[in-house]
């Protein structure tokens, strides 16, 4: 699927401006609007068909969650994450993460334990419909893991991280084998909390995040050499 066809908005009961952002936020995962590349409004008006305060609000908000920026005398453009950027970005996610998953095996109720466990099942199916279904049954996957942690500033921090790290998470499905790899991960957390090993499904959590991170500067690094 082209550009043009990724961003075209249809006509739904959905409002106009979810489906907007939508569309832009997966283009930019999708690496269809690459890193550093322009965003000019004159054009996105016209490849998804909508107004220019639609994609005014829609760039307003992917600008909120770090995915693109505004530069002076120069416009509005698809974030770039350095190595080194990317390489802080997991060292929070591990920290965050590895205590969620502390904090869920000792808060969680057994109905949170059972979603676990079918998230995983659903992470498990997602896997061979592409990356945009196996990323969103990865989010719900996280979003049991830190509500059974119970914790709200935790949740709340990790989440102003969410997209960027989405991004990150996307480039390093492009390794080979990395997909593989993230579900044997997963299966560990899930396995430590089904033995209610609080120290165990830190460790797994944090385990996870740190081999999703030298995936991702694996790829980032080949990106900035190509």
């Amino acid at each position: 699927m082209g550009i043009a066809e990724s961003l075209r908005v249809e006509r739904a009961p959905a409002p106009i401006r979810s489906r907007v952002l939508d569309n832009l936020r997966q283009a930019i995962l999708d690496r269809k609007l690459a890193p550093g590349q322009r965003l000019i409004e004159r054009e996105l008006v016209e490849l998804t068909g909508v107004s220019r305060t639609s994609i005014r609000e829609a760039l307003r908000e992917l600008a909120a969650e770090g995915l693109v920026t505004t530069i002076p005398n120069k416009g509005t453009i698809v974030a770039q994450v350095t190595v080194e950027e990317a390489r802080q970005l997991y060292q929070v996610r591990s920290a965050l993460e590895a205590l969620a998953g502390r904090l869920f095996v000792e808060n969680a109720t057994d109905a949170q334990r059972r979603a676990l466990s079918s998230a995983y099942r659903a992470v498990e199916r997602a896997a061979s419909k592409g990356s945009p279904a196996w990323l969103a049954a990865k989010d719900k996957f996280y979003d049991v893991l830190f509500d059974g942690a119970g914790n709200e500033a935790l949740r709340s921090i990790a989440s102003t991280l969410h997209a960027r790290i989405n991004l990150l998470r996307s480039l390093s499905l492009t390794r080979p084998g990395r997909a593989a790899e993230s579900m044997a991960e997963l299966a560990e957390i899930v396995a430590a909390v089904a033995a209610n090993d609080a120290d165990a499904a830190a460790k797994a959590c944090s385990h996870h995040v740190e081999a999703a991170g030298m995936a991702a500067f694996s790829a980032l690094a080949e990106e900035a050499a190509g």
